[in-house]
C-alpha cells in the first residue's frame, strides 16, 4: 500500500509526466470549469451576509492562493525549472495571486480595482485555455493551475457580490495609468534579464491566443486595446446602473452629479 502511495506521489509531482496529457475541453477540463462555476454560483445565490463568516471565507481564499503559489515555486525549484527569467511574479496572473490575497485580507478598494478589471479577464482566459501541455489530470500542475486561476476569478466575484465592492470611473483611470506604467517597467526588466514577462518581448513559444494577432511589437497595441475594451465591458453593468440612478435623480429634481456618487 505504501509503495502504491509513493508511486502515485512520484507521478503526481514528476517533471516528466507519463500519464494522460491535458486535453482542451476534455472531461477533466470541463469538470474543473464546472467546479469553478459552481463555487461562484454559491457565492452569488446562497452566500451569508455575516461578517464573521465572510472574514473566514476571505482568509481561507487568501491562504489557499498564497500556499498554492508557494508550492508552485517549490515544485519548479525542486524540478530544476526555477529561473529569474521565468518565475518572478511579474506575469499578470502571478502578480494577481499576491494582489488578490492582499485584497481579500485588507479589503482595499484600489486592490479590488485591479482584481476586478484585470483579474477576471486574465484568469478567465487562463481557465479556458490553460497552458498545461503534458500535465493532464491528476498531475500536480493540473490542480495548481485551476486552483490559482480559479481563485483569482472567484475572489473578484466574491468581493463584488458578497462584500458589495464595485468599480468606478476612477477605477478605470487608475488601472489604465498604473497598468501601463507597470508594463513599461516590465518591458525594461525584460531587456535586462532576457525574459518575456507579460509576453511583451515576443510571443510565447507555445500556442496561444496571441498567435492570431499581428507580429511584435504591434500585437502589444492589440493587447492594450483588448484590455481597455474588456475593462469597459466589465464596468458596463455599473455604468448602466449609475445612469439609471442619475435619470431617477433628475426626475426627483436632483441635478448635481455629486448626488450620483
Amino acid at each position: 500500500m505504501l509503495n502504491q502511495v509513493l508511486m502515485f506521489l512520484q507521478q503526481f509531482l514528476t517533471k516528466d509526466y507519463q500519464g494522460e496529457p491535458f486535453h482542451l475541453f476534455g472531461t477533466a477540463h470541463l469538470v474543473a470549469l464546472g467546479i469553478v462555476l459552481l463555487v461562484n454560483l454559491c457565492f452569488i445565490f446562497v452566500h451569508k451576509r455575516d461578517e464573521e463568516s465572510n472574514e473566514e471565507a476571505r482568509t481561507l481564499m487568501a491562504a489557499i492562493l498564497i500556499s498554492n503559489e508557494i508550492s508552485w515555486h517549490i515544485w519548479n525549484y525542486v524540478t530544476g525549472q526555477w529561473t529569474l527569467q521565468t518565475m518572478l511574479p511579474l506575469h499578470l496572473c502571478s502578480a494577481l495571486v499576491w494582489l488578490n490575497a492582499w485584497m481579500l485580507l485588507s479589503k482595499k478598494q484600489v486592490l479590488y480595482d485591479f482584481a476586478y478589471l484585470l483579474g477576471i479577464v486574465g484568469s478567465l482566459q487562463a481557465l479556458l485555455t490553460p497552458d498545461l501541455g503534458i500535465y493532464g489530470f491528476p498531475h500536480y500542475r493540473f490542480f495548481q493551475t485551476f486552483i490559482s486561476h480559479g481563485l483569482i476569478f472567484t475572489s473578484a466575484i466574491y468581493m463584488t457580490v458578497v462584500e458589495e465592492f464595485r468599480p468606478t470611473w476612477k477605477s478605470l483611470l487608475r488601472v489604465l495609468v498604473i497598468g501601463n506604467l507597470y508594463m513599461a517597467a516590465v518591458f525594461v526588466l525584460n531587456l535586462k534579464l532576457g525574459s518575456n514577462y507579460l509576453f511583451i518581448a515576443h510571443k510565447p513559444s507555445t500556442p496561444s491566443l496571441l498567435d492570431i494577432l499581428p507580429p511584435w511589437p504591434f500585437y502589444i497595441l492589440w493587447i492594450e486595446g483588448i484590455g481597455i475594451a474588456s475593462a469597459l465591458l466589465l464596468y458596463l453593468p455599473f455604468a448602466i446602473k449609475d445612469f439609471t440612478s442619475f435619470l431617477a435623480m433628475r426626475r426627483a429634481g436632483k441635478n448635481r452629479l455629486d448626488d450620483l456618487f
